[in-house]
């Protein structure tokens, strides 16, 4: 028999999602905790047990509109996706929790993969049980949302290799980058919560040359700082001669470890600071005993269009798996309202 309850203690919660298949950050106590303060989301987190062991879990963050809630489990639940039992029970479960809330809708995105590889090409595969979870989804009423709100596919890197087999695998160009950094005296630290101001003034820099808008200063450093102080981040600092060439900040959780945030300054680009960080980071997550680096995001379409598709000859360059998700879903307890609210948001 499958029961399910709320978890209002951190190590409980953390302790429980970690032990899931398709854990990930944002799943943690820390980032309900931190959407709550700096975004008004209020996590609400249900824990599915069986025989008194974790089989499930969702933190579904909710935020009020009027008399109205909007819910967000992101990049959850976390499960057994291939239990069709055990996920016709959370999913069923999580329409109700939404039924009760009076919610507009309900929108989840776990890490479910459909494929690897990219459409088209050799190497691309599709997975039968993504495509069942989706037939699922649809059968429980849940549709594809036009709304995603994080990245759909990724770059993972399989650190259970031994470190020479990863080097060895990425493109020629890449190791070549590795190897000049190396050459020109680029060193890479690993940083902490003084180093919050630089990490900052370098993601604006990243922004205004690279055409993307970033929050305000508070929002990132209360996610930095927080994750930080829990050991869920980690900041890695490329310098040559004392300056600040670039940094990345991982989040690491359960069994993977996330490259989330990448920085560079304009001067020293020709040092190639940006690969060996990235080579750092994977050494750094594969010492610690994480099995997967996740690059965290490729593009929707694969295709030039795609907003992302520079950086993603960047991180293609890694030579890790291409993984295409199931993406977000969105339930919707009552129909009439759910599109009403879409035509307003229009």
């Amino acid at each position: 028999m499958i029961t399910s309850r709320i978890i209002t203690e951190r190590d409980a919660w953390n302790t429980a999602v970690a032990a899931l298949p398709c854990a990930h950050v944002l799943q943690t106590w820390e980032w309900g905790e931190f959407k709550r303060a700096t975004t008004g989301w209020a996590p609400h987190r249900l824990l599915w047990e069986r025989g008194g062991a974790p089989v499930a879990a969702a933190s579904i963050g909710v935020r009020s509109i009027g008399p109205l809630k909007l819910m967000y489990a992101p990049k959850g639940p976390a499960l057994d996706f291939t239990d069709a039992a055990l996920l016709a029970q959370v999913l069923d479960d999580m329409g109700s929790f939404a039924r009760r809330q009076f919610a507009v809708w309900l929108k989840l995105d776990p890490d479910v993969i459909t494929g690897t590889g990219i459409p088209g090409e050799e190497d691309a595969h599709e997975s039968a049980s993504g495509t069942a979870v989706t037939e699922s989804l649809k059968q429980r009423g849940w549709r594809f949302s036009a709304d995603q709100v994080q990245f759909r596919n990724t770059v993972a890197i399989d650190l259970t290799q031994p470190e020479e087999d990863i080097l060895a695998a990425m493109g020629q160009s890449t190791r070549r980058k590795i190897r000049i950094a190396e050459r020109e005296g680029v060193t890479i630290r690993e940083g902490d919560a003084a180093d919050l101001p630089l990490l900052y003034a370098l993601y604006q820099t990243t922004g205004q040359r690279d055409n993307f808008l970033i929050r305000p200063v508070d929002y990132y450093h209360e996610a930095w700082r927080r994750f930080m102080a829990a050991g869920l981040a980690m900041p890695l600092i490329a310098e040559h001669d004392g300056m600040a060439l670039g940094a990345v900040i991982l989040f690491h959780f359960a069994r993977t470890c996330w490259y989330f945030y990448g920085m560079s300054a304009n001067e020293g680009r020709d040092k190639q600071p940006n690969y060996l960080l990235q080579w750092r980071a994977m050494q750094w997550a594969k010492a610690r005993g994480y099995q997967t680096y996740d690059m965290w995001g490729a593009p929707d379409v694969f295709a030039e269009s795609d907003r992302l598709w520079g950086v993603f000859q960047f991180k293609r360059g890694f030579h890790g798996q291409i993984r295409r998700h199931i993406g977000a879903w969105d339930y919707a307890p009552f129909p009439p309202l759910y599109w009403a609210y879409k035509r307003v948001k229009r």
